[in-house]
This record gives C-alpha cells, structure tokens and sequence, in this order.
C-alpha cells in the first residue's frame, strides 16, 4: 500500500554561492542530528525533521552537489534522484556559469524547483538586481513575470531558512510523493568509497520499498550482504525506507555510482546477477583514450586513484576538455584508495605510465617501489591543479614534428643559362621575402615539380642575402628541374613544433 514518503531535495547552484553552508545550518537546526552527532563525512545525503501545516512531523532529505564545473555529472545525478531542486543564487553576485549548469541539471530531471537568494546578510546584496539576472537568464520568479517560487535567505544568520523549508515541504505536497514501505527496495548508488578502516562501502539512496538486514544488494557486477547498515549519522540500523539515504559496508568491489541497485534473497542469488553481468560486460574495453587525433600521436598510460568514485568521475569529466591531437591519455585503471604498489606494478607494464592521485595518500610500499623503477606519481588535492598539470604534462610529452614554413614566393620572370644542375634565372618576389641558402618548391600551375636551393641572389646587379616583396631579383637555383617563365618559387624552411 502507497503513502506519502518525504521529499528528496537537491541543493545545487554556482561555487562559492552557500549551497553547503546553507546546508550547514539546515543541519544545525535539526535536534536529531544533533543528538546522533552529526553526519558522517563524505556522505552527502541526510535527513532533517520539520513540522508540516498540519502540526505532523515529517523528514526531509536533502542531497548536496558540488558547485564546480568538473562535477556536472554528479550534479546531474543529485537531479535524477531528488523530487525538488533548491537553485542557490547569491545576492551579491547573481547568476554564474554553474547556476545555469545546476539549472539545466534541474530542467532535464523535470523537476519542480525553489530558488534561494542567498547572502542576503551581505552589504552589497541587492535581491531585486538579483531578480533581475535570473530574469535576464529566463529564470522567471514569482512577482517578476514567472511562477518559479524564491525565498530570500541568509545560510550564517538562518534568516528566511524557516521559509524555505515550509516552501520545500509546500512542493512536496503538491508533488504528492508516494512509496510503498512493504514493497522489495530500489533506488540508486549516490555514493562509494574504499576506505581500510571500513573497506569497501556505497552510499544508497532507496526511493521505494524497504532496505532490511539480511538482504542482499546487486549493483551490476558486484554484491554485498545488508549486514553492516549505517544512516546519515554513522549509526547502525537494521533497516531503510523510502527516502532515506544509508551505507552498506561490504561490497566485494567499488559498486558504479548512478547504478541503480536490486534485491536479492540469498547470496547465491546475488552472485548469479553478478555474473550475468560481468559476463555481458566482459566484450567491452574498460580503457578510456582522450585526445591524440593525429596518426603520429603518443600516448600516455594513466592510472587515477581517489578518495571517491565521485571524484574519478569527476576528474575524468575535466580532462576530456583537455585538447591536444599529437599526445592521447590512455586512462587503463581507475580505483578508490591510496596508491598501491599493485598501482605501481601496472604502471610498469605500461611503458610510460603515470600514476595521479586526488586526496589519496601513497602506501610506503608503492612509493619505493616507484622511486626505485622511475615511476612517476603526483598527487592533488584541487581538481583543476590536476587537470591543468595534466595538460601541462601533454604539452611536454607532445613529439616535435618538422613542418615547412614558407617564407616567400617570387614569380619566374625569364631564364638565362643552364650549366648541369645551375640555372640563373629573373624573378620578382610578389610576397614575403627570398634569402640566400633557402630551400624552395618549384610549381607549375600550382603543381610542384620539384624542388631547389638559392645559391647566390642579386638585386639591381648587386649580391643580396635577401630580397623583399615588390623587388625584382637574380637567381641561381640549384636543381636538377628545369624552371621556365611563368613557373613559382616559393622558398620555406624546415622547422620543429
């Protein structure tokens, strides 16, 4: 039987515009939280309780998402899995790239949306020329020719934060969001991690049904028991129900985030999707290549390690911008953790390789055992300090090419002797300019029929080492074709890039 289950809430917006500490205090205000002693780090999802207009207490779930440009797909994912979209705009600043991002996120989910003014505290906040750049970005809020509701607010005074979250719970009401408690769970992988204190864990988000111990979850090719269940707080539980994020310790490998998860009854059960799927996915490469369009291209085998399956994709998602056609990065391995001396022992398979990690340390093993055999790892802990080394590291690994540079083009006026492979020839140079010792390219009809080398020049009988566009000139050209009237010379040389 179906019954109203809480909204989840998606708070996205532009970095630096307050979508965290406006979380921050969201979560500060909640006396359960408070009680159970905060929420664990790196789960982004957790739950508040509020009062609805009827007196009744009801949960929200809120999901935070970064405000970075390298983190589109997980805000695209926070999207796909909430019911309503909070859209933070600060008041000082107004619409950025990231806001119209987060708001296209928000719009390909389909889902209704609140705008946050945030900053209000600021001296130079200014709602109403906030308004207007939501305006001026077809964001069109109640009052101000549209129908999208705003709350004014302030994340470090709590000013407007009530308002906002009878707003939350007002959509939510006319979403009339439904779930049935008794139903087998479903829902998503929002989260996953591999830690040594815990191995390895996933974050769900359960939309329908109820998640209990001694479950067992499939998410594609790997499985874990429901015996180590944990809520937003890190506390223990035996069970999950609609809307409610919770962790699952004990998966056999890293589970993909945005994978939607299933259950089973027994282990032999779960074991067996498993292998269906393993042996579906078996045809497909699991390397990446990015860049290197040109035939002469090298590659570069990188091995990326970081704290999160997060993070990975979100580093994969900058480096795709990254443009280089001579130089392609081979991504061969991605994992969670720290840089292991299996990590090295892959990059020495792979001539070349370089190992990257983000906010992962280096086990003591596999840092002499890559000082040992000149294996480069580098570590960051700002994604775009990352993908700007990365590029960086391209441009030094691009190989140098050798291209022709033309320098001038002078037109064949007339010939005047021929002695073996010596021809004295007039010309006129129409652009750039000729030099003495230069190489050039003999065309006729704009075919090339050879090529040649100047071996004296003169201009108005004396010697040159070069002579200038609109000048009429001698030369001895030193070929085995023969120029005649009407033929080109374009002189070039021969330089590396």
């Amino acid at each position: 039987m179906s019954e109203t289950r809480p909204p989840i809430v998606a708070v996205m917006g532009h970095i630096d515009h307050g979508k965290s500490t406006l979380l921050d205090y969201i979560r500060k205000t909640n006396t359960t939280a408070k009680e159970a002693g905060g929420i664990t780090q790196r789960m982004s999802a957790y739950k508040v309780t509020r009062e609805n207009s009827d007196g009744k207490e009801v949960s929200i779930t809120f999901l935070d998402t970064p405000g970075h440009a390298a983190f589109e797909a997980l805000r695209s994912r926070g999207a796909r899995v909430a019911d309503i979209g909070i859209l933070v705009v600060a008041a000082d600043e107004g619409v950025k790239p990231q806001t119209l991002e987060a708001l296209k996120s928000i719009k390909e989910a389909g889902l209704p949306y609140i705008v946050a003014i945030n900053k209000i505290d600021r001296p130079n906040a200014n709602v109403d020329r906030t308004k207007q750049s939501l305006g001026d970005n077809e964001i069109y809020v109640e009052g101000w020719g549209g129908d999208i509701p705003f709350v004014p607010v302030s994340a470090v005074t709590g000013e407007g934060v009530d308002a906002l979250l009878d707003m939350v719970l007002l959509v939510a009401e006319l979403q009339d969001l439904k779930a049935d408690k008794n139903a087998k769970a479903d829902g998503l992988v929002i989260g996953a991690e591999n830690s040594k204190t815990k191995g390895i864990s996933a974050t769900l988000m359960v939309k329908n049904g109820t998640l209990k111990s001694g479950d067992y979850i499939v998410v594609e090719e790997t499985c874990a028991p429901t015996r180590i269940m944990e809520d937003f707080t890190g506390k223990a539980v035996k069970e999950a129900g609609p809307s409610d994020p919770v962790r699952i310790i004990g998966f056999n490998t890293l589970p993909p985030v945005g994978a939607t998860f299933e259950i089973c009854a027994s282990k032999k059960e779960a074991e067996k999707l498993c292998e269906e799927c393993r042996l579906q996915k078996k045809k497909s490469s699991n390397q990446i290549e990015i860049g290197g369009e040109n035939e002469t291209s090298v590659s570069i085998p990188l091995i990326i390690k970081a704290a999160t399956t997060d993070v990975i994709e979100a580093i994969l998602h900058e480096i795709q911008k990254i443009k280089n056609d001579r130089v392609a990065l081979k991504i061969v391995s991605t994992g969670v953790g720290f840089v292991s001396e299996s990590d090295v022992k892959l990059a020495l398979t792979k001539e070349g390789s370089v190992i990257v990690g983000f906010d992962t340390p280096i086990d003591s093993g596999a840092k002499a055992l890559a000082e040992r055999n000149n294996v480069r790892i580098e570590v960051f802990s700002i994604i775009y300090k990352l993908a700007e080394w990365l590029e960086e590291f391209m441009k030094e690994r691009t190989p140098k090419m050798k291209v022709e540079e033309m320098r001038g083009r002078a037109k064949v006026l007339r010939s005047f002797s021929r002695t073996k492979d010596k021809q004295v020839i007039g010309c006129r140079v129409e652009s750039g300019s000729v030099f003495l010792g230069d190489e050039v390219k003999i065309l006729r009809r704009d075919a090339e029929i050879g090529k040649g080398r100047i071996k004296a020049l003169q201009q108005m009988k004396n010697e040159a080492k070069e002579v200038k566009e609109g000048n009429e000139c001698g030369v001895m050209v030193e070929s085995k074709f023969e120029i005649a009237p009407g033929d080109y010379l374009e002189s070039f040389n021969v330089v590396e890039k």
